[in-house]
Formats: C-alpha cells, structure tokens, sequence
C-alpha cells in the first residue's frame, strides 16, 4: 500500500493512523515522538523505559485496549511551541501594562506552585494561575482565552502520557525558578527581558519533555 502524503497539520495524528515510521515521511523528531505517544495511549504499542518501543498483539481485540486519542488534539510539542510564540509577546506586553493587582496574582501564583511542589504534589492550579494572571494584565479577552485555552489542552490524554514520563518534583522547581526570572523581568517593566525569559522558559519546557520521552525509550 503507498504511503499517503503528510500535511504540516497534526502531523503526529497523520502519522500515527498509517502506522508508520515517520522516519519515512521526513518529518522532525519531536512530530516521530507525538505519533508514538498517540500509538501508546491508543494501545498499539508499549513503552518500556530504559528498552524501547514494542508493538503489542492486538489480534482478535477489535476495540484494542487503549483510550482513543480525540483526532483534534494537539500535539504537545507543538502546543509548546506555539505557546512560546504567543506567550512571549504576552510577557513582554505585560511588561509594559502590568499592575500591583496584577503582579500581585503573578507572585502569588508562584507562591501556590511552590507549597504544591513542597508536598509531593503536581503545581498544576498554580502554573495556570501564573500564565493566566500575565495574561489578564494585557486587558485583551482575546489574549487571556488563548492563554487559557492552551494551558487547559494539556488535560488531553496525550499530552498526559507525556507527563507521565517528564513531571516531577525536581523538573516543577525548574519551571518555578524560571517563572520568577519572567516576574522580575515584569516587575522590572522590562519587555525584551520579559519576552526572552518566557520564550527560555517554552524552550527549557520542550527540552525536558523531549529528553524525558529519550530517556523512557533508550536502549
């Protein structure tokens, strides 16, 4: 059967439903690991860290035994990256329009992420409240639903599974430590400054997810 060309759109969706290598495809690696990730929720294969990706039996199975990845979901890469577009220029504007009221929820959204993260626990409340709270000091609905709308797609399975093999308490203390780089850049009225350290904190995120799915299949 020939293989179907890839359009740039939801390449890890194309890929994953023709079951194939992307490496055929001549698609960037960060599209190979989101085809993987929908493989691996959907039941097609198992991730085994530290061995590699194996494909399950799935013979006489119809419905298989995987949750099913909603065809316009997001690939999580992509979704950082685009994050890093958007949300830099958001810190910069906030440089220059931010508030007390507003700083005042930026910090005590970093406050929230740390008692979380102090607990053993997931900082997830807290990390939305940060990047909503920059983004309510723009004044732009617009802006604040982008924000908002972005932040709330990581509860797709995929974006999930992800998760799995990136989020701990470690790698929270990060993010934390680059959050308070972006509220100084703010506070500062620093636009340039504000953007750059949003765009270091995209990029930094991109790299732990992308290392910590390496790392789960190494063999």
């Amino acid at each position: 059967m020939p293989l179907e060309p890839v359009e740039p759109q939801r390449l890890y969706r194309q890929i994953a439903e023709q079951r194939d290598l992307a490496k055929q495809f001549g698609v960037s690696r960060p599209s190979v690991r989101e085809a993987l990730i929908a493989l691996e929720v959907e039941g097609w294969v198992e991730v085994r860290t530290g061995s590699g990706v194996y494909v399950l039996d799935r013979a006489g199975r119809s419905n298989g035994n995987g949750t099913k990845v909603p065809p316009a979901e997001w690939g999580p890469l992509e979704l950082i990256r685009a994050r890093r577009v958007i949300e830099g220029e958001i810190a910069s504007l906030a440089a220059t329009k931010a508030k007390r009221r507003h700083l005042q929820a930026i910090r005590e959204a970093i406050d929230m992420m740390q008692a979380a993260t102090d607990r053993g626990v997931a900082p997830l409340d807290g990390d939305r409240a940060f990047h909503t709270a920059i983004a309510q000091s723009c004044d732009n609905v617009v802006l604040l639903e982008t924000v908002q709308t972005f932040w709330d797609a990581r509860h797709g399975p995929l974006f999930e599974r992800l998760g799995d093999y990136f989020e701990t308490v470690p790698s929270w203390r990060m993010a934390i430590a680059e959050h308070e780089i972006i509220l100084d850049a703010i506070q500062a009225h620093d636009g340039p400054a504000a953007r750059a350290a949003m765009q270091a904190h995209m990029d930094k995120s991109h790299a732990r997810f992308s290392a910590s799915w390496r790392r789960a299949n190494s063999s």
